[in-house]
Parts: structure tokens; C-alpha cells; sequence
């Protein structure tokens, strides 16, 4: 570890079997996601500094859709996660404090309805492409899927303050 690597910890050490070990993995990414938001203004958080517009709490609402469509819509079958937009605009009205309860809310749900499915082998509710996918794909997909933007997060994180690590 350098001494810029303020936020490292180290990843998990779970191990006691396939769905407790994707959990705790994908728990750790999105960790990592709500850690590059910790100790900034509602102007940090929003700041654009990508051509493409992508912000911090962008990729949080980005993310919290992502949660409640594979979640919530594939997994648990449930209809009103159907149509999410996985936009990372968010409207100058809404509070960054509460899209940030949105996302560790959609996290919860999550991994609630994971808890409830228990078995990795179980087909989602609903097809994905027109086929039925595992809990396990879920799992993954959405783990990579946080990673991958987590990984956006730490570079956003860098330009506004320096602060740097997992």
C-alpha cells in the first residue's frame, strides 16, 4: 500500500460457500462505489469531469438501477423494476443524501431477495434475452458490473481530491 492509497481495504476473506462468497464480494464492490462519495459537498459529488458527463452520483443512481432491474425485475420477477433508464443524470432537485439511501436501499433489497432465492442454480423469474439466466449469472454479472464502475468512481474520486484506494 502507498501512502496515497487513503481508502485501501483489503477484499474479502469469505470462502464458505458459492453464495455467501459472491455476496460478500459484490458487498465489497459496492463498498467500494459508497467509500468515493464519503466526505464530499453535494457540488463534489456531482462535479463532471469526463466528457461523457459521468459524476459520482451519477454512477451511484446508475448503479441502483442496475440493482432493482437485475434484482428486483430478473431475479425477483418483480414488474415495477422493469423499466429502469440507468441514467447517471441526476436532476438538480434530488438530494444527494437521498440518492444515496436509494442505492444502500436497493442494496438491502437485493441481497434480501438473494437470501430468499438461495440456491445459485435457480433460474431468474424473468428471461434475460429471452432466456432464463441462473442467480448465479445474476450474481456475477452485477458483481462485474460494480467493479467495473467502482473502478470509474476511484479515477472521479483522484480528480476531485486526490484521495485514492479501494
Amino acid at each position: 500500500m502507498t501512502a496515497f492509497e487513503t481508502q485501501r481495504r483489503p477484499v474479502p476473506r469469505a470462502d464458505g460457500g458459492e453464495l455467501d462468497t459472491a455476496l460478500a464480494f459484490l458487498a465489497f464492490a459496492r463498498e467500494c462505489v459508497l467509500k468515493k462519495t464519503e466526505d464530499l459537498t453535494e457540488e463534489q459529488l456531482r462535479r463532471v469531469l469526463v466528457p461523457t458527463g459521468t459524476n459520482l452520483l451519477g454512477l451511484v443512481q446508475h448503479l441502483t438501477d442496475g440493482e432493482r432491474y437485475w434484482f428486483g425485475h430478473h431475479v425477483a420477477g418483480l414488474a415495477e423494476h422493469r423499466d429502469v433508464d440507468f441514467a447517471m443524470a441526476v436532476p438538480d432537485d434530488v438530494p444527494a443524501h437521498r440518492v444515496l439511501a436509494a442505492y444502500r436501499q436497493a442494496c438491502a433489497d437485493s441481497d434480501a431477495i438473494v437470501r430468499a432465492v438461495a440456491d445459485p442454480a435457480r433460474p431468474t423469474a424473468t428471461a434475460v434475452d429471452g432466456e432464463p439466466r441462473s442467480l448465479r449469472w445474476v450474481l456475477a454479472h452485477m458483481t462485474g458490473e460494480t467493479t467495473r464502475h467502482a473502478g470509474h468512481a476511484d479515477i472521479l474520486r483522484e480528480q476531485i481530491d486526490g484521495t485514492t484506494g479501494r
